[in-house]
């Protein structure tokens, strides 16, 4: 059973914060409105259409809102863990209509975002060990870079940083992997341009930002994929149905589709250098 979050073992010493999961992928935006829960949803459904069993885990700390975007009501939800009420396996729910499982979290609550270093350490823990009931665990990251975002980043094998063309994403990002470079982080970093009106286009604002990394930080953060701007992503968000449930057949869900696809054989190939260590 999972380990609560009480208060007698919240005063226990973290655990080494680069504990990961080698099937635990975040994601991650420097600022907000790139369209980052969008895409840990729609990722995650691609992924369960794929074959996979997964995990949506809502990680933006007091600023919640996946079962918004998806229309649900949890009657559990990350405040029950906080509060040592329940174990975090206890709060998973099934969405039935994506095919894979939730982690609600608990928007408006500010205490969530300021969490003990100890107590985010033991949340960690708990999502590691219930992320090998899964093939894959989808951490849907709080927008920026404060310290809860990076912690949770770093239990993850891989970020997929979402950016748009827009200068303050793109110096934001930029932040972001300048953060995870001083941490030691910077080789997990995969960059995904969101809401790009053209391959030409979305290129031109993945190489802006691999320009900045390598001039001022020597780091080349790969592209992990490029998402195409498409009008119907945003009537699926206010239908609060995904965009694979209700236009599964745009451009959007097959660049996502791809995505996941390169997402399945990352986890793969660390799950199996994992397994010789």
């Amino acid at each position: 059973m999972a380990e609560m979050l009480t208060e007698e073992n919240a005063s226990k010493p973290a655990t080494p914060s680069f504990r990961r999961g080698p099937n635990m992928i975040a994601v991650a935006s420097g600022k907000g409105g790139v369209g980052k829960t969008w895409f840990s949803i729609t990722l995650s459904h691609a992924l369960a259409r794929e074959g996979k069993k997964v995990l949506l885990f809502d990680g933006d700390l007091g600023l919640a809102n996946i079962d918004v975007q998806l229309g649900l009501m949890p009657k559990r939800d990350l405040n029950d863990v906080i509060r040592g009420r329940l174990g975090l396996d206890k709060v998973i729910q099934e969405y039935e209509d994506g095919g894979f499982d939730i982690v609600a979290g608990r928007s408006g609550q500010a205490s969530l975002s300021a969490l003990p270093s100890q107590r985010l350490a033991l949340l960690r823990d708990q999502l590691i060990e219930v992320a090998k009931n899964y093939d894959a665990v989808i951490i849907d990251l709080g927008a920026g870079v404060e310290r809860n975002v990076r912690m949770l980043a770093a239990s993850a094998a891989q970020t997929l940083l979402v950016v748009t063309d827009e200068p303050t994403s793109l110096t934001d990002a930029y932040a972001f992997i300048k953060l995870g470079s001083a941490a030691g982080q910077s080789k997990n970093v995969g960059v995904v341009v969101n809401q790009a009106t053209s391959a030409v286009e979305g290129e031109k604002t993945y190489k802006t930002l691999l320009k900045a990394c390598q001039n001022f930080l020597r780091l080349t953060p790969p592209l992990a994929g490029m998402v195409r701007l498409d009008p119907r992503v945003k009537e699926t968000i206010r239908h609060q149905t995904p965009l694979l449930t209700r236009s599964p057949n745009t451009e959007a869900a097959e660049d996502v589709e791809k995505i996941a696809r390169r997402v399945i054989k990352s986890i793969a190939e660390t799950s199996k250098k994992a397994a010789q260590a």
